[in-house]
């Protein structure tokens, strides 16, 4: 069953189309990935569905009824721009984001100590904020806005500026979460994290929402007469080869999509008879990256699975 519908979102300020009829769904219990470019629309999409601008058109219905003030009470919200009050120290800064979430006492304040510890920020809890780094300042950010153990969890770029062991310890946290059967949505721009992560995702481009629906479902779809590869060598005689139909390189990677679904093998032996040192070959697989280059850029239209 869906969570939330976002059905139809339109905003528009002063003669830019920002959101255009953007429509999709939360399942329940998922990991929900709203993906794009920087400015393709995920911030004022989320924001919309925060309450914080009022869409033209549109409407975001939770369990079939308008979210209210009774959604946003329910939610942890990371926004994309961070906010916090500078003079404050962190441990009080956490027990008031809680407190304005109706939560307080030993028991959250116990709670704020053990995230505090797992990022390595406790012995910082009576500094400032203005103290910490940038980095340190996102995780503060962070324990706030899952610390009252809210229901839905809206993350708008939540990786940004995170070196890769707190990036690694942020996911554990979100997975945690999710097993506690919370829904969890977040917007990025960086392919590998929605890959690593999401069960569901909506790609938006210009506004308008270009790709939707189950990421293995999507995948699956997508990945016939496909194949990864890494390799060591030269392959440049695959380029208009006629079981090839289209190459693109992307670094550690290359796809090659085949004219037809039963030609891996013979492509495999090609390779070999090449000289060529296969890496990784993984036939009918593709990698979101790879979708989203696809997809991102096109004017009109979309595919639903």
């Amino acid at each position: 069953m869906y969570s939330l519908e976002v059905r139809n979102l339109t905003k528009t300020f002063e003669k830019v189309v920002a959101v255009d009829n953007a429509a999709f769904e939360v399942p329940d219990g998922s990991i929900f990935g709203l993906i794009g470019r920087n400015g393709a629309g995920k911030t004022t999409t989320i924001r919309m569905m925060m309450g914080i601008y009022l869409p033209d058109s549109g409407e975001v219905v939770l369990k079939g009824v308008k979210v209210g003030q009774e959604f946003k009470n329910r939610v942890g919200y990371l926004p994309e721009e961070r906010g916090l009050y500078k003079k404050m120290k962190v441990m009080d800064t956490l027990l008031y984001f809680a407190e304005l979430k109706g939560k307080n006492g030993r028991p959250i304040q116990m709670k704020a100590e053990e995230y505090l510890k797992r990022f390595d920020l406790y012995d910082r809890r009576l500094s400032k904020i203005e103290d910490l780094s940038k980095g340190n300042q996102q995780k503060i950010q962070f324990i706030g806005t899952i610390l009252h153990e809210p229901d839905f969890i809206i993350l708008d770029e939540p990786f940004s500026g995170l070196d890769p062991v707190n990036t690694n310890l942020l996911k554990d946290i979100i997975l945690e979460m999710k097993s506690k059967g919370k829904v969890i949505i977040f917007s990025t721009h960086l392919m590998d994290f929605a890959e690593r992560m999401c069960d569901h995702i909506a790609m938006i481009d210009h506004g308008k929402i270009i790709l939707k629906g189950s990421l293995n479902e999507i995948k699956k779809k997508h990945s016939q007469r496909n194949v990864s590869l890494s390799y060591d060598g030269d392959i440049s005689f695959l380029h208009g080869h006629p079981l090839v139909e289209k190459m693109a390189d992307y670094g550690n990677t290359t796809g090659i999509r085949l004219k037809e679904a039963n030609q891996t093998q013979l492509l495999l032996k090609m390779l070999v008879e090449r000289n060529v040192i296969v890496k990784k070959f993984d036939a009918n697989d593709i990698s979101l990256q790879e979708i989203f280059i696809e997809y991102a850029g096109k004017e009109e239209g979309g595919s639903n699975v």
